[in-house]
């Protein structure tokens, strides 16, 4: 992943940052994230100690950027990111550019859990997106410094999109090409992961109704 983006930034942006977020990986991820930013430097490294989650995760790697646009995406490869120059040239046009996955290349039950998620969040907040999870988004960074963000589980795309739209943001959102995983095991569709989602969901739900009252 590293290599590709290091291969695809250069053609839309003349100055960029690699920010690698370790969620306290068990794997080799903090010896190779560590050789990375030792041969790179590019590359910075941030590591938990133990897995906080999702949200966790790309909340850290949005509070280290430092750049004037905030790119995102998951390190396990199943977006070729040399399509980040089909969202560039929409960057001075709209605040936040949000992919969706063309014949996404999930297992049936991962793709039944998205499924359902995505019907229960646009009921609940009126969020109007195509693909509310994909991992490929583009946000100018005024957008993070206005918005607070608290989710640290799947959650976070959800509470980032539905805190853009209450703050009158404009979003783009275009279709991108999902591959299949290769290698690594997928945590989506483990229960504990479901639940805690669940539980997420409903209290910044009730948060948003209060704030609203």
């Amino acid at each position: 992943m590293c290599a590709s983006l290091k291969a695809s930034l250069p053609e839309v942006a003349e100055d960029f940052e690699i920010i690698v977020v370790n969620d306290g990986s068990k794997a080799k991820t903090v010896e190779i994230a560590d050789r990375l930013v030792r041969e790179d430097g590019y590359i910075r490294g941030i590591h938990h100690e133990k897995n906080l989650g999702y949200g966790a995760a790309i909340r850290s790697g949005i509070q280290a950027c430092q750049k004037e646009h905030v790119f995102f995406t998951d390190g396990d490869n199943q977006f070729d990111v040399s399509q980040l120059s089909h969202f560039v040239p929409f960057i001075s046009q709209y605040d936040a550019i949000i992919g969706f996955r063309l014949n996404r290349q999930d297992s049936s039950v991962r793709k039944a859990n998205a499924w359902t998620w995505n019907r229960l969040v646009r009921l609940m907040f009126g969020l109007k997106v195509k693909d509310i999870d994909c991992a490929f988004k583009l946000f100018h960074r005024k957008v993070f410094d206005d918005i607070q963000l608290e989710s640290s589980g799947a959650m976070m795309s959800t509470e980032i999109l539905v805190k853009i739209m209450k703050n009158w943001y404009n979003i783009r959102e275009i279709g991108v090409i999902h591959s299949p995983r290769l290698a690594g095991k997928q945590t989506g569709a483990n229960f504990r992961v479901i639940l805690r989602a669940f539980k997420e969901l409903f209290r910044f739900h009730k948060k948003m109704k209060e704030e609203i009252e």
